[in-house]
């Protein structure tokens, strides 16, 4: 600031000294003080903020209008051929280059001073709110028809076995739904060859005793046989 100052009374720039309250000032506060809570910012905020941001804007420009005269000049000064004019004219620009660049940090602390006071105001505010009472516990509660199969089914797991595996197989054998598994099928097969040979030698026996019935079937067959080849019924897509 003092720097600031001394150049401001030796007018070497056009700039306004900024002042400890130019972000700080609240629209209106309460009884006790401290800023009232508001929905959104009163008017004179809102100009003071866009009369901020226009100067803001401006400072850039001669901010960047100073850095490239100023560019221009250092090369002449650092040529050796610049005369007097020429070389105040670059201590100039750079004091007033300077002087943009300590009202833009002057800003910049002073809105992160504003922004810690509310985040502080926040956490003052939050500390004197009372302590909700601490909720009861919920007691847990069962269904009526949850507590009904629990008795029936049980507590969590199947109801108890009401047979055996003996007994579970016993049943089942005698409905006949058991599967066939683990008996040999040798035993099929012989009875299959039992059945067969029966049935040849019962024709055996009637060919033998001359039964009529027996005998004409034979004699028909052997007709039959002589009279159609093998395959001759069927020639149906067949060439």
């Amino acid at each position: 600031m003092d720097f600031l100052r001394r150049c401001h009374e030796y007018n070497l720039s056009r700039f306004e000294l900024p002042t400890s309250n130019e972000y700080t000032i609240p629209c209106e506060a309460s009884e006790n003080g401290s800023p009232a809570a508001q929905s959104g910012p009163c008017q004179s905020d809102l100009v003071s903020m866009a009369a901020q941001r226009q100067a803001k804007i401006e400072r850039y420009r001669q901010r960047k209008d100073l850095e490239a005269r100023l560019s221009d000049v250092r090369r002449a000064v650092d040529s050796g051929q610049a005369d007097d004019e020429v070389t105040r004219d670059f201590y100039l620009l750079n004091v007033r280059r300077w002087i943009a660049v300590c009202l833009e940090e002057i800003e910049s602390i002073d809105q992160e001073v504003e922004i810690l006071q509310k985040m502080d105001g926040l956490k003052q505010g939050a500390s004197k709110q009372p302590a909700q009472p601490a909720r009861p516990p919920m007691k847990p509660f069962i269904l009526t028809k949850d507590a009904v199969q629990a008795k029936v089914f049980g507590a969590g797991y199947p109801s108890l076995a009401t047979m055996t595996v003996d007994d579970w197989y016993d049943q089942h054998k005698k409905r006949g739904a058991l599967p066939d598994q683990g008996v040999p099928k040798r035993v099929v097969l012989e009875e299959d060859t039992d059945a067969k040979e029966k049935e040849e030698q019962d024709k055996e026996r009637k060919v033998e005793n001359d039964d009529e019935e027996t005998l004409l079937t034979a004699r028909n067959w052997d007709e039959y046989k002589e009279s159609h080849r093998r395959g001759y019924g069927n020639r149906h897509n067949m060439g």
